[in-house]
């Protein structure tokens, strides 16, 4: 269905998935299509997890005695059961904005319930959304890092170049980028179906080799370790947290596949296999101590090396990858949301809607990247910056749940506490353990997180300053209209659009275009350009036109937080409405403001500055309404702040 606005609706890997396509694609098609994107990420954790949560427990010289490997297998199992399975599969999926997920997606379902008083939902959206950057920095570095260490398995004249070749890797993922991912993602989900095969058929077989490693599915086994253990059992918590990360792309992910086989491929094929791969795992530390220093890839036997280490290298550049799109989905959300300044996008395929690259985007990404992998240089040192970032969007992520179990879905208070407080106590509690892990890396995430909260915090209380400050010297419209309709100036034929934030005041280059070239179009219209709260406008609620006077009229253009305005194809709607719109005898006027700092300001000089550098930073408003530039009239104001 084309909406006016952009190719086919879609998500951020297939939006033509949705509603009656879903049916046509199939839902195997659908199931194997959100194995790759879905659980790319959470399908890698058994490169790293289990050797690092063993190592947490007994440090590298002590063998692991049964009572270590069968609680942290029991707390391995529990985790995935009741984060990713209770949490997200079960509750969370069933938390959608109009068919889409997300943190951002839940804070706008949030904020809508509690309306004038949810300035701290928007505070919520905003860490989550910073940690979530920290999170897409770190997964392609402690991932690729991880699999390419398998080289040092096979023999350890391969750890020199370790480090250099996941450079290369990650720098050719990155640049592949510009050319989308829409041939490249119809194989992601066979390589990882197979990559999920794979560690299931070698834990299966080490379980074989020692049943009685099953016992430690029983959480009596974790509670023990947690009891015995104090300090060291905490620190271990911080590590085991690692096999859930990934999770919050179950509930990213929603629209793009649907809940039905998202929850059909994590209880039929991924939950088992990971369950299998770590108690082989545990099965293998068992029969063979020295294992720790790599249980993932000793599971394999030596002619299956090699290509395990090829496959884990692929399976975890998927996972990357689907890190990566996720960043550029959440940052086309924040500057809906007006979180960040307009950066440029371009889609890189004419069917699917989310497809997207975002070019600055990409490229701090490599570079916050590479840094990481150049600082730390072994996935064991990473690990220890990972957790913070997912375990903080996970409490986050409860926290707006809660408000929307109970004003959105009208549950009771003592209901949604009974229900959501259980989850906030796991959550916090490994957010606890992975406080302990600051000094070692977890500073990482922390550090970029509140880098990312401070330019959105910035730029939306800026944004709300300049807003106030225009608005005060700004002209009423109607007054404006009622004047220029009585003693009218010189009429040139075609139609003036000019672009406003306030549809109840005259526009700034509506002024300096009277006061400068004293005429005024046959037509005019005062174009406002509104964020819905739901990540997709239907195209009836597209275009509102109102006649304010006799040759004036404002319009108000609304687009859904996940997508791309486009504004003369969303005019184009407006022939239904009885306006004969011509993009060839249509003209748009603009304000360009350059800004300054003032005396006396509502924010620190800093702040200032630093708001004013984002507006210098961010996107020409041309071609992020997708104007066409030979129609585009730019006028230029100062304005301090």
């Amino acid at each position: 269905m084309t909406d006016g606005i952009a190719p086919p609706r879609a998500g951020a890997i297939a939006r033509e998935l949705n509603g009656d396509e879903h049916a046509k694609a199939g839902f195997v098609a659908l199931t194997v299509g959100c194995i790759g994107v879905v659980y790319g990420d959470i399908g890698t954790s058994p490169l790293y997890a289990f050797r690092e949560s063993l190592l947490a427990a007994v440090g590298p010289d002590k063998p692991a005695s049964e009572a270590a490997v069968f609680g942290i297998l029991s707390l391995i199992i529990w985790s995935l059961l009741i984060i990713v399975t209770a949490k997200y599969v079960l509750i969370l999926l069933r938390a959608d904005n109009k068919g889409e997920g997300g943190t951002l997606a839940l804070m706008a379902l949030a904020h809508r319930a509690i309306g004038r008083h949810g300035a701290g939902i928007i505070l919520l959206g905003i860490v989550s959304g910073a940690l979530f950057y920290g999170d897409a920095i770190i997964t392609p570095a402690l991932s690729v890092l991880s699999a390419v260490e398998g080289l040092k398995v096979e023999t350890p004249t391969f750890d020199p170049y370790v480090v250099p070749l996941t450079v290369v890797i990650l720098v050719a993922l990155f640049a592949v980028q510009s050319r989308g991912t829409a041939k490249v993602a119809a194989f992601f989900g066979p390589i990882t179906l197979v990559w999920f095969f794979a560690i299931a058929a070698a834990g299966c077989w080490h379980v074989g080799q020692n049943p009685a490693v099953l016992w430690a599915i029983n959480p009596l086994h974790g509670l023990r370790f947690l009891a015995g253990h104090g300090v060291i059992g905490l620190f271990t918590l911080g590590a085991v947290f690692l096999v859930v990360t990934g999770s919050e792309a179950l509930y990213a992910d929603l629209g793009h596949f649907g809940r039905g086989p998202i929850r059909f491929a994590w209880l039929t094929l991924v939950l088992p296999a990971l369950a299998a791969n770590y108690l082989g795992q545990g099965a293998l530390v068992l029969a063979n101590p020295k294992a720790v220093e790599n249980p993932f890839f000793l599971l394999y036997p030596k002619w299956a090396l090699l290509p395990m280490v090829v496959l884990a290298t692929v399976a975890t550049v998927i996972a990357s990858q689907a890190v990566i799109t996720g960043a550029y989905s959440l940052t086309r959300q924040a500057i809906q949301l007006g979180l960040l300044p307009r950066l440029e996008i371009r889609h890189t395929s004419e069917a699917l809607f989310g497809q997207i690259f975002m070019p600055r985007v990409n490229a701090l990404l490599l570079f916050g990247v590479l840094l990481l992998v150049a600082l730390f240089r072994s996935s064991g040192a990473l690990a220890s910056a990972y957790g913070i970032a997912v375990t903080g969007t996970m409490v986050v992520t409860a926290m707006m749940a809660f408000v929307v179990i109970w004003r959105v879905w009208h549950w009771s208070f003592a209901g949604t506490a009974a229900l959501i407080v259980p989850f906030l106590f796991v959550d916090f509690t490994f957010l606890s353990a992975n406080l302990l892990k600051v000094v070692e890396g977890g500073w990482v995430p922390l550090v970029l997180g509140a880098l990312v909260m401070l330019v959105m915090y910035t730029w939306r209380r800026g944004s709300r300053l300049l807003y106030q400050k225009t608005r005060r010297q700004e002209t009423p419209l109607e007054s404006l209209i009622a004047s220029l309709e009585k003693k009218p100036p010189q009429r040139v034929p075609g139609t003036a659009v000019f672009l406003t934030s306030d549809p109840h005041s005259a526009p700034t280059a509506l002024l300096h275009s009277l006061k400068h070239y004293k005429v005024l179009h046959e037509r005019n219209v005062i174009l406002t350009i509104e964020t819905a709260d739901a990540p997709h406008v239907d195209v009836a609620e597209r275009v509102r036109i109102e006649p304010v006077g006799k040759t004036f009229s404002r319009v108000v253009l609304r687009f859904g937080f996940m997508e791309t305005p486009n504004v003369p194809k969303a005019l184009a709607i407006a022939r239904k409405h009885g306006w004969q719109f011509d993009i060839m005898s249509t003209s748009f006027f603009l304000s360009r403001r350059a800004l300054k700092p003032a005396a006396h300001s509502g924010m620190p000089r800093w702040q200032d500055r630093l708001f004013i550098a984002l507006t210098r930073a961010a996107n020409d408003a041309t071609d992020y309404f997708q104007i066409p530039t030979g129609r585009v009239v730019e006028v230029g104001t100062q304005v301090t702040i």
